[in-house]
C-alpha cells in the first residue's frame, strides 16, 4: 500500500509553499515583469521618468543589422559548442563506462571543469589560447597571423567555443556515464556473445536507451550557451573583434549598461527569453519523437 503524507490543515501545506513562491516571485516573475514594462517604455538615462513607446523598441531593436548579426552568432555558438561538448562527453563517458585503465580517476577529474565559474574560467583560457604565448605562439612562428583572436573574428569565435565547451564536458559526462551504467550489463554481454563488435553494440543497444538522456543535455546544453556565455565573451574577447563574439546575451550587456539604453536591453532580453522558449518547443515537436523511452 502506497503511503500518503497529509496535513491536517491546508494553511500546514500553504505555509510550506510560501517561502518557495517568495523566492519564484522576487528572482523571477518580479525581474520578468519589469523586463516586459522596460521594454515598452524609454527609459532616461539618469533618471527621470520614462516615455510609454509601447513596441517601438522592439521595432528599433528588428531593424537593427547589428543585432541580426548577435543572433546569427549566438546560433552558431550554441550549435557548435553544445555538439563539441556532448560528442567529446559521450566518448569520454563510453571509454569509462568500459573500465577502462585509470577510469575511477577519469570520472573525478573530469567533474571538475564544470565547478569552475565562468570568468575564472576565460582568464585562464585566455592566458592558454594567448597568441603571443604558449603553444600558439609556437604555431604562429612557422605559420605567421595563424592565430590571432584579436584581430580575427574566426580565430575568436573559436577560442570562445572551446572555453564553453570545456566547461560543459564535465556536466555532460555525469548524466552520460549514469545512463550508461544504467543500462542492464545483461544486454550487453547477450549482444557481445552473439559477436556484436563494441561499435555496434553501441550503436545498436546502448544508444538507443541513452536518447533520453541526449534530449535533455541537449536542451539544458542549448539554453545554457545563450545564457552560461556571458563570464567567457566578457573576458576573453568582450564581444569582438567586429562584433564577431557579440553574442545576444553580451549585446544586452554593452547596450544597457555601457550604451545606458535600458529600454533597448530590456527588449532584448524579452526577445532572448521567446527564442529560448521557441528553441525548447522545437525541440520537443520534432526531436523528441525520436528519443526511445524505456
Amino acid at each position: 500500500m502506497e503511503k500518503r503524507v497529509t496535513f491536517g490543515r491546508w494553511t500546514i501545506g500553504i505555509l510550506f509553499a510560501v517561502p518557495q513562491l517568495i523566492l519564484i516571485f522576487t528572482f523571477f516573475y518580479w525581474p520578468a515583469g519589469q523586463a516586459v514594462y522596460w521594454s515598452l517604455t524609454l527609459q532616461q538615462p539618469w533618471g527621470g521618468g520614462n516615455i510609454w513607446v509601447g513596441l517601438e523598441n522592439f521595432r528599433s531593436i528588428l531593424a537593427n543589422a547589428d543585432y541580426w548579426n548577435s543572433i546569427t552568432t549566438s546560433l552558431v555558438f550554441a550549435g557548435i559548442s553544445t555538439g563539441l561538448a556532448m560528442t567529446i562527453a559521450l566518448v569520454l563517458a563510453t571509454l569509462t563506462d568500459r573500465q577502462l585503465a585509470g577510469s575511477r580517476l577519469y570520472r573525478v577529474v573530469l567533474i571538475w571543469p564544470y565547478g569552475i565559474a565562468a570568468p575564472a574560467l576565460a582568464l585562464a583560457f585566455r592566458f592558454i589560447l594567448a597568441p603571443e604565448a604558449g603553444f600558439m605562439a609556437f604555431a604562429n612562428q612557422f605559420w605567421p597571423g595563424f592565430w590571432d583572436p584579436g584581430l580575427d573574428g574566426a580565430d575568436a569565435m573559436a577560442s570562445i567555443i572551446l572555453a564553453f565547451s570545456w566547461k560543459y564536458v564535465g556536466y555532460n559526462f555525469i548524466f552520460f556515464l549514469a545512463a550508461l551504467q544504467a543500462i542492464p550489463r545483461s544486454l550487453i554481454e547477450a549482444a557481445a556473445m552473439d559477436g556484436s563488435g563494441v561499435v555496434r553494440r553501441f550503436r545498436d543497444i546502448q544508444f538507443p536507451l541513452i536518447t533520453p538522456t541526449i534530449f535533455f543535455l541537449l536542451v539544458i546544453n542549448i539554453t545554457e550557451s545563450f545564457q552560461d556565455s556571458f563570464g567567457i565573451v566578457d573576458i576573453m574577447t568582450a564581444g569582438g573583434p567586429a562584433n564577431a563574439t557579440n553574442l545576444m546575451v553580451y549585446k544586452i550587456y554593452s547596450d544597457g549598461f555601457r550604451g545606458l539604453d535600458y529600454s533597448g536591453a530590456a527588449a532584448q532580453s524579452i526577445i532572448l527569453m521567446l527564442l529560448i522558449v521557441a528553441l525548447t518547443i522545437v525541440q520537443f515537436r520534432f526531436i523528441e519523437r525520436r528519443v526511445h523511452y524505456r
